[in-house]
């Protein structure tokens, strides 16, 4: 049955090439479908991170950045990682790559430090900006109004760890307990999914007058009954009126006129002072959490050597997807892209470890190596999947 529905699948999508090529270290490598850098070095300790891809297109990207934090001499100093799940398309996250840390780095340098309130105007900027985008190409390409990202950024400086999130991206943080020696996994996102009850009842309360803000569609609750997160960037046929209407597809077109925004570009943020038990991060797209817990991801990077710790995470959740279909992982990788995205979603992960020695001795001023680096697909032909970095060491 299962091998019908493979080869069913197949006939509808075709795509030629077979992803042969394996890219230098400095830049990641690539296996299949799997873009992976094992091991790099940041601010504060090691990182590691992998993508694959299941969509025709790449909609998940990613970033990691680490050096100065503003476009000033004086820093502040530190890491950034970005984790954008894109949905109907790439063009949000990859503009979210392109865009969010540089408009970071703008309010850093006006503020000339790091803080909630700079995370909260660089998300907003970002929104902006691609709603621009979105008003700039309507009449020609209208369904980009329909076209969004999740967006989960960290930010370390100075000792201290900022989380945001707008979607259902997750951050999960390795801590070791001083009593029993274990690792625990403690989650320090807050997601934006109408699955959680409490997001229900939030829609419900900014939405009182609408009954049928989430719907419950073939068993999964849904924003107006099309999407599944409450916040985003982009998405901005649920957040304007006149994106809401003719050319757009009219199965994105609702009955009633929207009189205020059904979705929010507003992230939730939150920060922790790093302690010297802070052992590393995962931050990943649903695609990973879908297929693992809190804990169990923590405890694949816990009792492994740091290298290759998230191409590890990627590779446990693909066994996971494939034994869910009762399939052999070996036939899952065969599978090509398009046709993939019926046994599991593009997945990224970025691990980042914790030197406590570097964390604590590293303040915002502390200059450092300097790392660019994206994950694999980014504004690339739609046949191909080796990343796009700008990995530099100073």
């Amino acid at each position: 049955m299962l091998s019908t529905l493979i080869n069913f699948l197949k006939a509808c999508w075709r795509p030629s090439d077979r992803y042969a090529y394996t890219g230098s270290d400095a830049t990641g490598r690539q296996d299949g479908l799997l873009w992976y850098k094992d091991t790099g070095h940041h601010l504060a300790g090691e990182f590691s991170m992998a993508v694959v891809q299941a969509n025709m297109l790449l909609e998940d990207q990613s970033q990691i950045e680490s050096g100065s934090l503003s476009f000033l001499d004086s820093g502040p100093y530190g890491t950034f990682v970005g984790v954008y799940d894109g949905h109907g398309g790439p063009e949000t996250s990859r503009y979210v790559n392109d865009n969010l840390f540089q408009n970071l780095k703008r309010f850093t340098t006006e503020e000339q430090s790091m803080s909630v309130d700079v995370i909260q105007k660089a998300f907003h900027a970002t929104e902006e900006g691609f709603l621009s985008i979105v008003a700039k190409q309507w009449s020609v390409k209208p369904q980009l109004a329909a076209v969004g990202s999740c967006c989960l950024v960290g930010v370390i400086s100075n000792g201290t760890l900022y989380i945001a999130n707008a979607g259902d991206s997750r951050a999960v943080l390795g801590r070791t307990m001083k009593a029993t020696g274990e690792v625990i996994a403690i989650q320090l996102s807050t997601e934006h999914n109408a699955s959680i009850e409490s997001v229900r009842q939030e829609l419900h309360s900014l939405h009182p007058d609408d009954p049928h803000i989430v719907v419950l569609k073939h068993n999964v609750w849904r924003v107006k009954g099309l999407i599944q997160i409450s916040r985003s960037i982009g998405d901005v046929y649920l957040k304007k009126a006149e994106f809401n209407r003719e050319p757009l597809y009219a199965k994105f077109r609702l009955r009633d006129p929207i009189r205020r925004p059904i979705l929010s570009a507003d992230p939730a943020i939150s920060m922790h002072e790093i302690e010297p038990d802070d052992r590393f991060l995962i931050f990943a797209s649903d695609g990973l959490w879908e297929h693992l817990s809190n804990q169990e991801a923590v405890d694949i990077v816990q009792n492994h050597p740091n290298t290759g710790s998230a191409k590890r995470l990627v590779k446990t959740a693909l066994q996971e997807a494939a034994k869910k279909r009762e399939m052999r992982y070996s036939d899952l990788k065969k599978i090509e892209r398009g046709v993939r995205r019926h046994f599991h979603d593009d997945i990224t992960v970025v691990v980042v470890f914790l030197d406590s020695n570097v964390v604590s001795k590293a303040s915002g001023s502390c200059k450092g190596p300097t790392l660019s680096l994206r994950g694999g697909g980014v504004n690339l032909p739609a046949k191909t999947l080796a990343p796009l970095s700008t990995a530099t060491t100073t």
